[in-house]
C-alpha cells in the first residue's frame, strides 16, 4: 500500500471515529434522566390554582403575569429572577432535573410572527435550555407522578370531551388511562386521589404502578387535597363548604361554613375564596379550622403559594398579582419584582 493511499485511509479512518464519538455524544446529550417512583411534581393547592407557581429545591419556577405568563424562575425570597419562554405556561411541575409545563403561545405577542400557535406538554431543563415538546395538543392538569405526567387531555374531536393520559417524560409511552375526566392533582406515595365525574362525587385513588381504580370513600366530594394524615376538599351536598376527612378513624371535620370557590392547603393556613353577593374575600383559617382572617376583600383566584408567600390575582385577570407571607400576619402587596423583571426581559 502506498504512502498515500495508507494516509487516506488513516484520515477517513479519522473521520469515521469523529463521527461516531459526536453520533454517542449527541445521544448521551439527549439521554433523559429519569426519577425513582416516589418523584412529585407539584403541590394539588397550586395545580388546583392553574399551577402558577412550583417551588423545587431552592427555586420557584413561575408563570409571570406582567410578561404574557412566560415562565421564569427566581429564589423564593423573589430574587435572581430569569426569563425560561416566550409563550405562556401554567400546570408547572418540577424534578432534580427537569421543568414541565403546559404551553400555549395563542395569547402571545401579535401579527405574522405569531400566526403559528404553538401549544402542548413540554420539558426543559432548569435554566430553559434542552426544550423538547412532548405532545401537542390541549391539556390541562398535569401532575408528575415518578416518570410518567398524568394529564387531562381534551381534544374537540373526542366524543368523551375530557379523559386522563399518561405520558413518560422520555415521550416513549403516551396511554389512555380513562375515558372520562379525572383531575390527576393530589399524588400522594403514588395513589392519585380524585373525585368522581360520572355518577357521583365520591373519593376514589388510582394506584400509578397498575393504573386501577379503587372507590375510598362514598361521600360527594370536589377537588381533595391530601395533607398530613387529612383529606381537605369542597362539600359538594353542602353548597361546597370546606371540610376535612380523616381516613384512620372514618371522621369528618366542618372547617367552615362559607361556600368555597377556591381554596390551597400550604404552610400552616388554608387559604380559600369565599364565595358570597354581598361579601366574597379571600380568606385563611388555621388547618382546624381555627382563627379565620381575611386576606382581601373582594374575589380573587389563582391562589399558589410557595416555601414563603401566597399568591393571588383578581378573578377578572391575571394581573396585577399579589402577595402575602405564607405565614406570619398579612400583609399583601403587589407582585413588584415580577412586574420589574419583565421590564428588564423586554
Amino acid at each position: 500500500m502506498s504512502k498515500k493511499v495508507r494516509n487516506i485511509v488513516i484520515s477517513l479512518s479519522l473521520i469515521s471515529l469523529l463521527l461516531l464519538v459526536g453520533v454517542a455524544w449527541v445521544l448521551l446529550s439527549e439521554r433523559v434522566k429519569f426519577n425513582d417512583g416516589t418523584a412529585v411534581g407539584n403541590t394539588a393547592g397550586n395545580l388546583n390554582n392553574n399551577g402558577l407557581f412550583c417551588e423545587w429545591n431552592g427555586t420557584v419556577f413561575f408563570s409571570n403575569p406582567y410578561d404574557q405568563g412566560c415562565l421564569y424562575s427566581m429564589s423564593p425570597n423573589e430574587t435572581n429572577f430569569q426569563k425560561l419562554t416566550t409563550a405562556s405556561v401554567s400546570s408547572i411541575n418540577a424534578d432534580d432535573n427537569y421543568v414541565y409545563y403546559y404551553l400555549d403561545s395563542s395569547d402571545y405577542g401579535k401579527g405574522l410572527g405569531y400566526m403559528q400557535r404553538t401549544y402542548g406538554i413540554y420539558r426543559s431543563s432548569h435554566d430553559g435550555k434542552d426544550v423538547a415538546c412532548l405532545k401537542r395538543g390541549n391539556a390541562i392538569t398535569l401532575q408528575l407522578c415518578g416518570n410518567y405526567l398524568y394529564y387531562q387531555f381534551f381534544n374537540n374531536q373526542n366524543t368523551n370531551g375530557t379523559e386522563l393520559f399518561k405520558i413518560k417524560i422520555d415521550k416513549s409511552e403516551d396511554l389512555r388511562i380513562e375515558n372520562y375526566n379525572v383531575n390527576p392533582a393530589t399524588c400522594v406515595n403514588g395513589q392519585i386521589y380524585f373525585n368522581g365525574t360520572e355518577e357521583n362525587h365520591y373519593l376514589y385513588s388510582l394506584d400509578t404502578t397498575s393504573d386501577s381504580v379503587s372507590l375510598v370513600w362514598d361521600q360527594n366530594i370536589w377537588n381533595p387535597i391530601y395533607d398530613n394524615g387529612y383529606f381537605y376538599y369542597m362539600d359538594v351536598d353542602s353548597h361546597y363548604r370546606l371540610c376535612r376527612y380523616h381516613p384512620d378513624d372514618n371522621t369528618v371535620e366542618i372547617l367552615t361554613n362559607d361556600r368555597i370557590d377556591f381554596f390551597n392547603v400550604c404552610g400552616n393556613y388554608i387559604y380559600y375564596q369565599k364565595s358570597s353577593p354581598d361579601t366574597p374575600a379571600l380568606k385563611r383559617m388555621q388547618k382546624d379550622g381555627s382563627d379565620i382572617e381575611v386576606v382581601a376583600e373582594g374575589i380573587y383566584k389563582n391562589i399558589n403559594a410557595t416555601s414563603q408567600y401566597v399568591y393571588f390575582t383578581g378573578i377578572d385577570s391575571n394581573y396585577p398579582m399579589y402577595r402575602t407571607p405564607l405565614n406570619g400576619p398579612v400583609a399583601v402587596t403587589e407582585f413588584a419584582t415580577a412586574s420589574a423583571a419583565a421590564v428588564a426581559n423586554q
